[in-house]
């Protein structure tokens, strides 16, 4: 008999890409959403545009964990191409639903998982005429199935089509009857609904479905940014798709119907980081969303903005590396290149969401850090976060916030002094106050992005350029008290252990801190929110024996930045490593700290 999971599974789907799959998919994923499950959704796509296996996951989980969990308890295989794959997938007990118009008992055998057959091509056929339809009817049927073996309640699909498309009515009810088709098969020949399977939680009221390039986009409006510029890159896109769409939406003269905001698409990601630090010269909030190889070829330009200190901000949303790499896959892979991206040296503030929320709250965050401290400043998410499907408290919008535009002198300000000096620091933190262009004639100046004094003259003197060099460390020193501090979760007993991680691996963590709670293992789990660390981080460090370092690429990047910062000793890191390009499990977190204390106890 198998095991019953009520509201504690995951459903994969395997399809095509192309297909028109991703509507079915999210249309499940805001079912089980609307019924109050705490859910998330993982897509596993290819980098061309058609033609190649996808899959999406949903997991269900009443605890509320967000990471993967290693397990498959329902399969639904649409792809002939990828079966075995599917079928080696499904855990023990689990389930596979496949299309039977064309048998495939022989293929499909496993006796540890129960096989289910729905001939979803030949109800589609049958009641849908057009080539098209029928393929797209025949994932929307699939929808239908799953409706009855997992008890997802059908009056939420239908209020779901009715919003999505009010205005086209027919469409309503052809996915309906296609919804029905698999429904009644499913109640006609299964038993229903399955051991694995949904019931109602309350209603999700205060929480929302959203992907972090769409947060990042929105946090940037909220944060007074009004220039954006980029070069189309995965999985970077869609957060510039996000921020033309929210300026359409708040930027636009209702009356005149004038935008208030700028979006340039340049010709490559130098020119584009080219455009961010003009725009930011002038005056005015502007960006750029990219990805590890955008970050690469924008680098001589950052490294003008870190020493000429131009404010600017970067989205790198991280993707498997290096080179092209496999763009449609998630990392953590830039931490590194991000924190001293450019030549010579410099070193950056980074910021380090975990969820689609932080990318909103972290969005605003990032322009009053390079205001603040007239610096380029990175935010760090991943294709995770920025792709994915994530449930996440309401984003709060609060009306009173203001922009940190840091040491501007005003007309006022510049008529009073004798002399403007651009990069002469009077206040001890390492920032000189900066004019706009236009603003008096007194405060204007000019300068090279290399070689100034701290009069902002021409100098190739080398005691002058140390001086200049040695002013960004006492603002690097000012960068600390301001980067987000890192957040403390302590265990319930007294322990030796602490674990680190950041960004999307936070989930991981969480569950995995529960599960070897089990075990008897307890640890004291730090997130680290931002670069540069603060004393928190080395206290956390010192006060343990050992430490893991949780995260997402091979070399260990966080760790090595560590052992950089905090000058402790390497050995008491213990990296913990994901690398294959999916979103880190729970139990690679598992795995990792309990093979290490067991061969310790050896």
């Amino acid at each position: 008999m198998p095991e019953s999971r009520v509201n504690d599974f995951v459903l994969k789907i395997a399809t095509v890409n192309g297909t028109g799959s991703a509507s079915a998919n999210s249309l499940l994923m805001k079912a089980l959403f609307r019924m109050g499950l705490p859910i998330t959704g993982k897509n596993l796509f290819p980098s061309n545009i058609q033609g190649l296996p996808t899959w999406y996951e949903i997991r269900a989980n009443h605890r509320g964990y967000m990471s993967r969990s290693g397990r498959v308890d329902v399969m639904v295989a649409m792809n002939a191409q990828t079966y075995q794959r599917d079928l080696a997938e499904v855990s023990p007990g689990g389930f596979l639903i496949y299309d039977s118009t064309w048998p495939r008992e022989r293929e499909l055998t496993r006796d540890d998982i129960t096989v289910l057959g729905v001939p979803l091509a030949k109800l589609c056929n049958k009641h849908f005429r057009k080539a098209r339809v029928r393929i797209l009817m025949k994932n929307v049927a699939y929808v239908g199935v799953l409706s009855a073996l997992l008890g997802i309640d059908t009056r939420i699909l239908r209020a779901l089509l009715e919003e999505t498309f009010a205005s086209k009515t027919e469409l309503v009810e052809s996915n309906l009857q296609a919804i029905n088709l698999g429904y009644k098969y499913a109640t006609d020949n299964f038993t229903c609904p399955l051991p694995v399977r949904a019931e109602a939680m309350g209603d999700n009221k205060d929480y929302v479905l959203m992907d972090g390039n769409a947060a990042a986009g929105l946090g940037c409006v909220y944060a007074g940014a009004t220039v954006g510029a980029w070069y189309p890159i995965t999985p970077s896109t869609s957060l510039m798709d996000s921020f033309n769409f929210y300026c359409n939406m708040f930027r636009t003269d209702k009356s005149s119907g004038d935008k208030n905001y700028c979006i340039v698409q340049a010709e490559d990601e130098l020119a584009a980081a080219g455009i961010v630090l003009g725009a930011n010269w002038v005056g005015a909030r502007a960006f750029t969303p990219t990805s590890g190889p955008g970050i690469s070829l924008m680098s001589e330009f950052i490294g003008f903005a870190y020493y000429a200190e131009i404010p600017s901000v970067f989205f790198d949303v991280q993707r498997v590396g290096p080179s092209t790499g496999m763009p449609t896959r998630t990392q953590q892979c830039d931490i590194m290149l991000c924190a001293f991206a450019s030549h010579g040296d410099t070193m950056h503030p980074l910021l380090l969401p975990a969820n689609p929320g932080e990318c909103f709250e972290m969005a605003v965050a990032a322009f009053d850090l390079a205001e603040h401290l007239q610096t380029p400043v990175f935010v760090l998410s991943d294709l995770d976060i920025g792709m994915n499907d994530w449930m996440i408290p309401e984003l709060k919008w609060d009306d009173g916030y203001r922009p940190d535009r840091g040491k501007v002198l005003q007309a006022e300000d510049v008529e009073k002094l004798e002399k403007f000096y651009r990069y002469l620091d009077t206040d001890g933190d390492g920032i000189a106050a900066r004019t706009l262009p236009g603003d008096h004639p007194k405060g204007a100046y000019f300068t090279r992005g290399s070689g100034h004094n701290r009069l902002g003259a021409y100098t190739e003197n080398e005691d002058e350029y140390k001086e200049i060099i040695d002013r960004l460390m006492v603002k690097w020193e000012t960068a600390k008290k301001l980067i987000p501090e890192p957040r403390l979760k302590p265990a319930k007993k007294k322990t030796s252990i602490g674990i680190i991680a950041y960004g999307s691996s936070d989930g991981a963590v969480l569950e995995a801190l529960d599960h070897l709670r089990t075990e008897d293992i307890h640890a004291d789990y730090l997130r680290v929110l931002g670069f540069p660390f603060n004393g928190k981080v080395s206290e956390f460090v010192e006060d343990h024996e050992t430490v893991f370092v949780v995260e997402q690429n091979r070399d260990g990047q966080l760790r090595t930045l560590l052992i950089l910062e905090t000058n402790t000793d390497a050995a008491k890191l213990i990296p913990v490593l994901h690398y294959n390009g999916m979103p880190i499990p729970s139990q690679c977190v598992i795995e990792g700290v309990s093979k290490h204390l067991d061969t310790e106890a050896a």
